[in-house]
């Protein structure tokens, strides 16, 4: 999973990205046309943790989130021709995690017109639909050719699609709130819009709103309705816990200003809500690993994410529930009490099942 982090400048993005990956990148800003911050950071997951303790394997593998953080985007930055880099960085990622300032502070200038999340929120969303339209007027243009002067009739089911996108973007809507039918999906397959994309909202908040943070409920559920999940958390606060190397030091003063959970942790579980993915495992002496599938996936497809050579001679899969794998402890005692069973292609695996492939090439 590929997740962009983007925001407004000076809206604290780079400072979420250090907390997350546990770099110490330089925040403050860069420009339009710099390379991106890349970060690879393990999903953390209890359920492996003890599973690693039960197996005591050669190695352990989390499944794992890729971060992508790109310069702050200025209001009509878009419209200027200004981060057409930047954009292309985040068309190739799964997920936008859109970071909104409520802070002050003293060692950070007010934005223009003050703290406004709302105002800062319309505008990002604004740059992000202007992008998308721009890229759909350029095809319209094309189709247009291709269509009136070459006389190519095949062109016409993707020609509607892009005028009701376009009228949908100059509607200032995400393309997100559009629905496609399967023909739309397939005809959309190879674009990379931005407002199509899976979106999460993260109001940067400032410790003094830490307990406080009702007061934000209308921009939070007006997200809801919108398709984008919203969180609030504190980066400079986060920033403060991962530099605490002591992790009963960490928990206690997590405890002291009432955060429930790690702001990394909650991220990236909203995100992989947010996507739709879950994980499996499979547990042995030498490894015991999570696999990243969307919900829903098939046995056969889970198989191959492990190797193309179990999807191909996909035989059976013994499958155990993680929960059924702690209370029995071992595989010969579950498949004594009837937890480990046998399923064909079509099982629908589940979040945590524990799986062994017999194949057959």
């Amino acid at each position: 999973m590929k997740a962009g982090i983007i925001g407004l400048p000076q809206c604290g993005k780079t400072t979420l990205f250090n907390v997350v990956t546990k770099r110490n990148v330089q925040t403050g800003g860069y420009g339009g046309g710099s390379e991106p911050n890349i970060g690879i950071v393990k999903v953390p997951d209890a359920r492996i943790d003890l599973l690693s303790k039960m197996y005591e394997p050669k190695k352990t593998t989390y499944a794992t989130v890729e971060y992508v953080d790109v310069a702050g985007l200025s209001k009509g930055s878009v419209q200027d021709g200004v981060g057409g880099q930047m954009l292309t960085h985040l068309r190739n990622v799964d997920a936008l995690i859109q970071v909104v300032r409520t802070f002050s502070s003293a060692n950070l200038p007010l934005p223009d017109g003050g703290i406004n999340p709302k105002r800062d929120l319309d505008a990002l969303n604004l740059e992000l639909i202007f992008a998308d339209l721009l890229v759909v007027e350029k095809r319209i243009e094309r189709l247009t050719v291709e269509i009136q002067k070459k006389g190519d009739k095949t062109k016409e089911g993707e020609m509607r699609v892009m005028e009701r996108m376009k009228a949908h973007l100059e509607q200032e809507a995400p393309l997100r709130q559009l629905e496609f039918d399967e023909d739309e999906a397939r005809l959309l397959r190879n674009y990379q819009f931005l407002t199509m994309k899976p979106m999460l909202v993260v109001l940067n908040i400032g410790e003094d709103e830490l307990q406080d943070t009702d007061k934000y409920r209308d921009i939070i559920e007006q997200n809801q309705r919108q398709g984008m999940p919203t969180v609030c958390l504190s980066a400079e606060i986060e920033s403060e816990v991962g530099q605490l190397e002591n992790e009963e030091d960490a928990k206690a003063f997590m405890a002291d200003l009432g955060i429930q959970e790690p702001g990394l942790t909650k991220l990236i579980r909203i995100s992989y809500e947010l996507l739709g993915l879950m994980s499996f495992f499979t547990v042995g002496k030498d490894e015991v690993r999570a696999w990243t599938i969307p919900v829903n996936t098939k046995a056969v497809h889970a198989a191959g994410v492990i190797h193309s050579d179990l999807e191909r001679g996909f035989i059976r899969a013994e499958v155990i529930s993680y929960d059924d794998m702690i209370k029995y402890e071992t595989m010969a005692n579950a498949r004594q009490h009837g937890a480990l069973r046998l399923e064909g292609k079509e099982y629908i695996v589940q979040d945590g099942d524990i799986i062994n492939v017999r194949f057959n090439v």
